[in-house]
């Protein structure tokens, strides 16, 4: 069995092509940062592993994800590497390439995107390429899967292969440096002891940590102190020891494009550039991506998910539930059963898969963006104001990914290499308006702001960014004060998606959605039905002295001020904590109830539009769901910051919904 690591810059098509490999599906995108952990997965042919890394430039880690990287080479066990490389940015990328060489695994590279650099005058000659660096090198392109059946033969070659004996000649200063420090390190380690050499003199932190297991930590500083000494006199070039590494290993790769890379037209202004100077501009950026947004949500909810979820409303609260009431009947069901699967179960599950379509096709139109390369033109645009707040664009990234589940956006926070930047960022990332929060916008703006539906939805996102931001610049000035760090971004070029990604994609980031429905919404309305149906004077009492009514009532003088003052309002609340659908399950069921009316109408008795919008943004605010919650936990691992994340949003979304109600009313809003 081969166990394959694979290795590349970020961005370079890695994850396309191990969904290609192994036939499993992880998250794609056209954008730096998706894989924010390696992944496993089994090769097609059966005969063996393949583990996506996270994309890195250099073996030399800055970030949680980087030192995924390096600690997989370090403390893991694989038979070879298949190192992709962007054949566009060819020049960039072979700098990770000669790290992956000195560690002397068999190595297979794969160049992807050749389409890509024969559009940009590349003329990549990939058996010269080959001979000059000694191990195999594959043209592929990643995207539509072409010489990517070639590369997945080629690996099954590699379990026998003997280690590389790549060496690069670093100058008599430093061979004798890496010489000495070779010899100190014991016979135990199995490691390159070359490789563990040049990666410490290079400043590979954790290299240093696993060094100073087996020599000092004042032995290992005073030879970096002396090497570095000798290098810089001998060396006009170099200001530093790890500068001087780069320069090495720049000649070497440039000597190894001039014979296997010509160009054959002149740098020109391509479509990418041109579309950037618009999108990325500095007054237009941000209007722009505001306009992306609105359009996308009136897709969402004007233009096409409304009427498709009005269709499956009335097939499920009509048609069906109506086969069902017969059915049942007719198998004699009790009453009790009777109440529970029609009350409970379709009230509640089937009151948020109505919501369906309009998740889909949010999904989709993100996808899209994503895909297209878009994404990262707005973490760019982003940056000048994440500075101001005490962070970079780097830091948005997380959010954009929280807008589908605030999840994976907290753990893409490992991307950021500065640990408060970082800590900060899984603080506010679940601020962000994700899906679970789209059914309940999806029920007050088709009930009160029927003719501005996409506008008002765009607001929530837009005010989740804000608070977000505004709490970003209170905490860097306070609990967590800290330097400023340098954000780059990978811009990849644009590039109309391919179908079958953008359905795949759309599918994997939407089945959640529906999982949740068949389980933990489908628990919940249970749970909560029979909160609704039973009382301190027993089974199927009014709903006002049921359980729930006893709950919701302690809560709803704290609400009061926020204009849904109801124990219906309060008692809704509570299983949002769980997972934001259930919030719609819950007043589906409460509201709903057979004998007050249809939803709508109810609702118009409890709320106005200026109350719904409070709710709206209380729900967008307050705790985040206990998925999230336990994410944050994993990844800061401190039980005070989880709490904390969990008492401000409680705060923090009291406040605005206060000021939105209170001040509307003084407007004389309604």
């Amino acid at each position: 069995m081969i166990h394959v690591a694979l290795a590349g810059n970020p961005n370079t098509g890695k994850t396309s092509l191990f969904n290609i490999l192994t036939g499993s599906y992880e998250y794609v995108g056209n954008w730096t940062g998706v894989t924010v952990e390696k992944k496993v997965g089994t090769l097609r042919n059966k005969k063996g592993e393949l583990v996506d890394l996270p994309g890195i430039y250099s073996l030399n880690p800055l970030s949680r994800d980087e030192g995924v990287a390096t600690q997989f080479l370090i403390a893991e066990s694989f038979t070879s590497v298949l190192n992709i490389v962007d054949a566009s940015q060819i020049e960039r990328n072979l700098y990770l390439t000669v790290q992956l060489l000195e560690y002397g695994k068999p190595v297979i590279i794969g160049l992807n995107m050749m389409d890509v650099a024969r559009g940009r005058g590349f003329m990549i000659n990939e058996t010269e390429l080959s001979a000059r660096l000694g191990v195999p090198v594959l043209p592929i392109v990643a995207r539509t899967g072409a010489g990517c059946q070639e590369l997945g033969a080629e690996l099954a070659h590699t379990e026998h292969q003997q280690a590389l004996t790549f060496a690069l000649d670093y100058g008599p200063v430093l061979e004798r440096a890496i010489k000495r420090l070779v010899d100190m390190i014991p016979d135990g380690v199995t490691l390159p002891k070359r490789w563990l050499a040049i990666q410490l003199f290079e400043g590979n932190a954790l290299i240093r940590e696993l060094l100073e297991s087996h020599i000092t930590a004042e032995q290992l500083a005073q030879l970096q102190t002396d090497t570095e000494r000798d290098v810089c006199a001998s060396s006009s070039d170099a200001r530093s020891l790890p500068h001087y590494i780069r320069l090495v290993r720049g000649a070497f790769i440039t000597g190894v494009m001039e014979g296997a890379v010509t160009r054959t037209q002149n740098e020109t202004y391509t479509l990418s550039e041109r579309i950037d100077h618009i999108v990325t501009n500095r007054v237009l950026g941000i209007p722009i991506f505001l306009l992306f947004m609105f359009l996308m949500f009136k897709l969402t909810f004007d233009w096409l998910g409304t009427p498709l979820s009005d269709q499956i409303d009335g097939f499920l609260n009509g048609t069906f539930a109506d086969m069902l009431r017969s059915s049942l009947q007719a198998a004699g069901a009790s009453n009790f059963i009777q109440a529970v699967v029609l009350n409970g179960i379709v009230a509640g599950v089937g009151g948020v898969l109505v919501f369906v379509p309009q998740i889909f096709i949010l999904f989709f139109l993100i996808s899209f963006i994503e895909d297209s390369g878009y994404m990262a033109r707005v973490a760019m645009v982003m940056d000048r104001l994440m500075q101001a707040i005490g962070l970079n664009g780097k830091a948005f990234i997380p959010m954009i990914i929280g807008f589908g589940c605030n999840v994976p956006g907290v753990m893409a926070a490992r991307t950021i290499e500065q640990p408060k930047e970082r800590l900060l960022t899984i603080l506010l990332t679940p601020l962000m308006s994700c899906s679970a929060r789209l059914p309940v916008y999806s029920l007050f703006v088709g009930m009160f702001f029927v003719h501005n539906q996409a506008l008002v939805v765009l607001s929530m996102y837009v005010l989740g960014v804000v608070v977000a931001l505004l709490l970003a610049k209170l905490f860097s000035s306070t609990l967590l004060k800290q330097e400023g760090s340098m954000f780059v971004v990978e811009l990849p070029p644009y590039r109309f998606p391919q179908w079958r990604t953008l359905l795949r994609s759309t599918w994997e980031k939407g089945k959640g959605f529906v999982k949740k429905a068949g389980t933990l919404i489908f628990g919940g309305s249970v749970a909560i039905w029979f909160l609704s149906y039973a009382g301190p004077g027993g089974l199927n009492v009014n709903m006002d002295h049921s359980f729930l009514a006893m709950i919701g009532g302690f809560l709803a003088p704290l609400f009061a001020p926020l204009g849904f003052g109801t124990w219906q309002a309060g008692a809704s609340l509570i299983p949002g904590f769980m997972a934001k659908e259930v919030v719609v399950a819950t007043m589906n069921i409460i509201y709903a109830a057979p004998d007050e009316g249809s939803l709508q109408k109810i609702l118009a008795t409890h709320f106005t539009p200026l109350s719904a919008y409070s709710f709206m943004a209380f729900i967008l605010l307050y705790v985040p769901c206990l998925a999230t919650v336990g994410v944050i936990r994993k990844e800061t691992g401190s039980a005070r910051w989880t709490w904390f994340s969990i008492g401000y949003a409680l705060v923090i979304a009291y406040i605005i919904a206060l000021v939105i109600y209170q001040g509307g009313r003084l407007l004389g809003l309604q």
